[in-house]
């Protein structure tokens, strides 16, 4: 019984939350700069969040975020409440992120992009949050294959939902999602070979 009484509650605590939160965009499209900042406020951790994930930079996740803000308040006329706000953000910050590399057609540096890593490591770290291996893989992998996979396994989008985010057929997601994680996994198994082949090096020593 308390647990069916637990989840009531909680039933109704994010149903008050969707409440408001819709509240907060009504207002917020209306011109009110305090709901768009209450707005900014309960959505921004997740969305650096989400952009960590997917360009592997503390500091680009950043300015994405803020650069997401900035066109949200340019179009929030068109939100038209069928998603959640938080998805309709992703989808504004992934086309953003994807744009931005179209343009710039940069390769990254090995060198650099070790470098990266570190900060990144060290940033999740100072913030007490999880860096693994698995993480260290996708960030080999192209951005067309990293972010399908991210908004599948850790954010729980569906193939459809990630394919209008993305502008892509969910059988494209599909395929992408499927190869990516074959290429993780079998990244995955080379670093703990190349990690069992240390250890028994500095044992033999």
């Amino acid at each position: 019984m308390s647990e069916i009484n637990s989840k009531q509650r909680d039933d109704k605590k994010r149903g008050k939350k969707l409440m408001e939160e819709k509240d907060l965009i009504v207002s917020a499209k209306r011109g009110d700069q305090l709901a768009f900042a209450m707005l900014f406020k309960n959505n921004y951790p997740f969305l650096v969040k989400y952009l960590i994930k997917i360009t592997m930079n503390p500091d680009a996740a950043e300015e994405l975020a803020q650069e997401t803000m900035a066109k949200c308040v340019e179009k929030i006329g068109l939100f038209n409440g069928k998603s959640k706000f938080s998805s309709w953000l992703i989808t504004i910050a992934t086309n953003l992120y994807i744009d931005q590399k179209r343009k710039s057609k940069r390769e990254k540096n090995w060198k650099t992009q070790e470098e990266v890593f570190r900060r990144m490591k060290w940033h999740l770290e100072s913030r007490n949050e999880e860096w693994n291996d698995v993480l260290s893989a996708l960030g080999k992998l192209k951005d067309e294959i990293r972010i399908p996979i991210v908004l599948k396994h850790y954010y729980g989008y569906s193939y459809e939902e990630i394919g209008k985010m993305m502008n892509i057929s969910s059988g494209t997601v599909k395929s992408r999602v499927h190869n990516g994680i074959m290429s993780v996994r079998e990244e995955l198994k080379l670093h703990g070979e190349q990690e069992s082949a240390a250890a028994g090096t500095r044992s033999s020593r």
